[in-house]
């Protein structure tokens, strides 16, 4: 992924803050499992995030210092505000009344309005204060544990995907989602929800170079398919077999290795968010 030196960036929109490590009450191979599945996490934090938590929370100031697509090269921090300006720059020209939020940056454990949570739980969208969190450790869980080839393009995938769910928050899906009390399965709405996440991603990964305003300067073929391999490394199945040997349907929470590559992929063919009602597939 290039970036587009002349390009401004908007470091208010994205914040960061560093706390102690906290623990979650999950154990085991059974606990592994939870936490993995609690990846691009959308629906319900309160899933696996805890309670209001007492340990002190330093806000840092990691981004003043990215004010051009250049100070990329610089300072390899500043590719995360490249990704979220460029994210929302995309959201706010296709979205009527679209509604700019942010990217928090945390390292160990952040208070959120959805609750307390660790590195552990993965990067995820909180519908209450509608705020993007995300420990960037996670990468390394994606190529280390989850095989992904990882990059840029793959680590603008997971935030494009967390973004998605503040469209779908915005639009009111991820709202009747919640109501209908089905938290899994394969043809779940939490799971056609995910699985829509995962086609916005790929709606912004063929409109991101387009801006000649955006910090994005290109998107190669390359990049797809580091970002379609991510996709694949964090579907339900293969996150199964890799802890437990076995696959069970039922439970799934985020769809196929095969869907989640299929809807990022619709999405980036099309660059249409119309093409992404996976609701009505």
């Amino acid at each position: 992924m290039q970036y587009r030196d002349s390009a401004n960036l908007d470091s208010s929109q994205v914040t960061s803050s560093s706390g102690m490590g906290g623990k979650l009450a999950i154990g085991g191979v059974g606990g592994l499992v939870l936490v993995l599945l609690a990846v691009f996490l959308g629906i319900d934090p309160s899933v696996v995030l805890g309670g209001s938590s007492s340990t002190p929370q330093q806000t840092t100031d990691t981004f003043a210092d990215c004010r051009s697509g250049a100070d990329v090269a610089k300072n390899r921090e500043c590719r995360f505000v490249a990704y979220t300006n460029s994210i929302q720059a995309y959201w706010a020209g296709a979205v009527t009344g679209y509604q700019p939020t942010k990217t928090h940056i945390f390292t160990g454990q952040v208070s959120t309005a959805c609750g307390t949570a660790t590195s552990a739980v993965g990067p995820f969208y909180c519908p209450v204060d509608r705020v993007v969190y995300l420990d960037t450790g996670f990468f390394d869980q994606l190529t280390s544990r989850l095989g992904a080839k990882g990059g840029d393009a793959a680590e603008a995938y997971v935030i494009a995907h967390e973004y998605g769910h503040h469209i779908s928050n915005l639009a009111g899906v991820l709202d009747r989602v919640q109501r209908s009390g089905i938290k899994a399965g394969a043809n779940s709405p939490q799971v056609k929800l995910e699985l829509q996440a995962d086609c916005y991603a790929g709606v912004w990964l063929a409109n991101a170079a387009k801006d000649p305003k955006s910090p994005i300067a290109s998107v190669t073929a390359d990049d797809v398919n580091r970002a379609a391999d991510a996709a694949r490394a964090v579907g339900d199945d293969r996150i199964q077999e890799q802890s437990t040997g076995r696959v069970d349907r039922e439970s799934w929470t985020h769809g196929s290795a095969a869907q989640r590559q299929k809807w990022l992929t619709t999405g980036f063919s099309t660059g249409d968010p119309a093409r992404c009602d996976t609701f009505a597939s």
